[in-house]
């Protein structure tokens, strides 16, 4: 009975062993990490100037008459 146990367990383990499927997740979540690391210290290292720029954008756009133009005939 042992033997067959044992038997059983050692043929999942091996089964788990050369299942690739978890590899792709682990991979993606590794490029997402690298992809998240970067975007965080590309927004430190240029947040400043970057809120600069869209608060001139937006400034800039606060100046514009965007009102539609008038029909200006009956």
């Amino acid at each position: 009975m042992f033997a067959t146990m044992f038997s059983h367990i050692y043929t999942k383990f091996n089964a788990f062993c050369e299942d690739e499927d978890g590899l792709a997740l682990t991979e993606y979540l590794i490029l997402l990490g690298l992809l998240t690391a970067v975007v965080i210290g590309a927004v430190t290292a240029f947040g400043v100037s970057l809120g600069n720029g869209w608060q001139a954008w937006a400034d800039w756009l606060g100046g514009q008459n965007l009102a539609p133009p008038s029909s200006g005939g009956t």
